[in-house]
């Protein structure tokens, strides 16, 4: 007999609603692998060693001749000196030699660093001293792109290879001046002598992922192996039953040197002993030719290579309805585009939220819960998500109310490479703040508003670019947009919006101006709606495919007198 008032019990969804909503198949908690991710290598050649790890260029590299030569590189490092702590670089397309190059390095307890293949020498430079990167694998056609670097830094030795080394046409030719040859190094290696090396997989950092370029100075999130490895098994967890490990195939033209391609491709792609199709660069007649031929299982992507499939009249018959399972991430997608994408390929389109500080993973849509277009979904497993207030930080907001999102989880990174204090701006008691305004629902799903960077303010009013764009997208003349803030001498700020029309519509004008502003003033408060549309060709966006709208207000304030 219990004696006194009974204790009234807490429902266990009161702080976590989210997980009232969990596909039956994925836990609220489990433990994440404290292993090098070099590991989960070894792991997959063990189980999976005949079958093909990539396809590229008609040729097909198998999980045990990745690993095979991921050891020859690493021992080929090895022997110039390169060990546990030391960064180098892989500055590389979407191709095999990024996965031989990155599980290489990782190996030997060294850091990859990730850089842009379409960086000029004054940025290549940049990382390069931040990180204080000691060599350099990169393509032969950007050898003199890295030479032109290489004075000011820390570079000893710049590797280069072929796009074409693991082709079915592969000629060999020699390395740059100046540089040593990828396949040489390799080919110099008989029997691979690893070193011994102690990986303290919550501490040592497997990657550095630059970010922060089109905001300021690039900062270098420092993922570890634990981090890395937590999130690539968050993927696993949330697909379940409709992922098949050995049988997947994954469909890769978002890049390996982005976070999102090196989490949700290559790792995700290892563990799971998919065949990897890499995309060297995004032309869509190549990408509709790649699914056709080779019949993905899985496609990730970003909101504007799903616009231009909408937009391409051969992607109904490219075999779209044979892909199992569809992934935007990046940016927020319209919802205009999720209904109209589905309908072309017949699939479900997923939609995830993450960052370079989150391992690329954070929330994501689920299976077969409540079907929120919109939403970004919910905090994956491991994963704790808030709202706080954009004052201070220190308040949890409200249900429905809107604040800076804030993430907990394996995968938050390390900190930031020797910036001890923007880390502690970034990370506090764990919590990492991401400076994105969002909502939660009563359900536990969250909704991106905005970056609180790109909030404009006009007449004290808040305006999200997002929710402008999101209106002016549904008009059947638009391709695409982007909108932003500029000066207005009584507002403060006005809403300017960047358009860019579909082939099949009529061709610019005032008038269309005009009529796309009519357009947004019934949709929209009067505040929110675009005082000026200007028409362009195109819109300039980072090499994942997001728009930069800094360059279009760096172009808009170049015009000021």
């Amino acid at each position: 007999m219990i004696s006194g008032k009974a204790k009234q019990q807490r429902s266990p969804y009161a702080d976590k609603p989210w997980l009232r909503h969990y596909d039956y198949w994925v836990p609220e908690q489990t433990n994440f692998p404290r292993q090098s991710i070099y590991q989960m290598l070894c792991l997959s050649a063990a189980q999976f060693n005949e079958r093909p790890a990539t396809v590229f260029l008609g040729a097909r590299l198998s999980f045990g001749e990745l690993k095979g030569r991921a050891d020859k590189l690493a021992t080929a490092l090895s022997r110039l000196g390169i060990g546990k702590g030391d960064r180098v670089g892989i500055m590389l397309p979407n191709c095999p030699q990024y996965l031989v190059s990155f599980f290489a390095i990782v190996r030997l307890g060294a850091i990859v660093t990730n850089v842009n293949p379409i960086y000029t020498p004054r940025e290549v430079e940049l990382v390069a001293k931040d990180s204080g990167m000691r060599a350099m694998i990169t393509l032969d056609a950007l050898a003199e792109t890295v030479l032109c670097a290489c004075a000011q830094t820390e570079i000893e030795q710049i590797i280069t290879t072929r796009i074409s080394e693991y082709s079915t046409e592969d000629q060999a030719a020699p390395a740059p001046a100046g540089t040593l040859s990828f396949s040489e190094m390799m080919a110099s290696v008989t029997t691979p002598d690893l070193p011994h090396v102690e990986i303290v997989a919550e501490e040592d950092v497997a990657a550095l992922v630059y970010t922060g370029g089109t905001t300021g100075t690039p900062k270098g999130a420092m993922l570890t192996h634990y981090n890395l490895y937590a999130a690539a098994i968050q993927c696993t967890l949330w697909g379940g039953p409709f992922l098949r490990r050995g049988e997947d195939r994954f469909l890769l033209v978002i890049p390996y040197f982005h976070v999102y391609g090196l989490v949700v491709g290559v790792l995700f792609g290892v563990w799971q002993g998919a065949m990897q199709i890499p995309i060297a660069r995004f032309d869509a007649n190549l990408l509709l030719k790649a699914i056709k031929d080779y019949q993905p299982t899985y496609f990730p992507g970003v909101p504007t290579l799903f616009i231009s499939m909408l937009n391409h009249p051969d992607a109904k018959a490219s075999g779209l309805d044979r892909v199992q399972r569809f992934n935007s991430g990046s940016a927020p997608l319209p919802i205009e585009v999720i209904e109209q994408f589905e309908r072309l390929s017949g699939a479900m389109l997923f939609e995830g939220y993450g960052m370079t500080e989150t391992a690329a993973v954070a929330t994501s849509t689920p299976t077969l819960a409540k079907r929120k277009p919109g939403s970004i979904g919910l905090p994956v497993s491991g994963t704790d998500c808030k709202i706080v207030d954009l004052e201070n930080g220190d308040r949890e907001m409200p249900l429905g109310e809107e604040g800076e999102l804030c993430i907990r989880g394996p995968q938050v990174m390390k900190g930031y490479w020797n910036k001890p204090e923007e880390t502690a701006d970034a990370i506090r008691e764990g919590w990492l703040y991401t400076g994105d305004v969002a909502r939660m629902d009563e359900d536990g799903y969250f909704y991106i508003v905005q970056r609180r960077k790109d909030m404009i303010l006009v007449s004290g009013f808040n305006v999200y670019p997002n929710e402008v764009e999101d209106v002016i997208f549904t008009h059947e003349a638009v391709k695409e947009t982007a909108v932003i803030g500029v000066s207005d001498p009584y507002r403060g700020e006005a809403v300017k919006a960047f358009v860019v029309l579909t082939e099949t519509t009529r061709s610019a004008s005032p008038e269309l101006g005009l009529e796309l502003i009519e357009y947004c003033r019934g949709r929209l408060a009067k505040y929110k709606v675009p005082s000026t549309i200007e028409f362009v060709q195109s819109l300039p966006k980072s090499a994942v495919g997001k728009v930069l709208r800094r360059e279009l207000k760096e172009i808009e304030e170049a015009k000021q007198p």
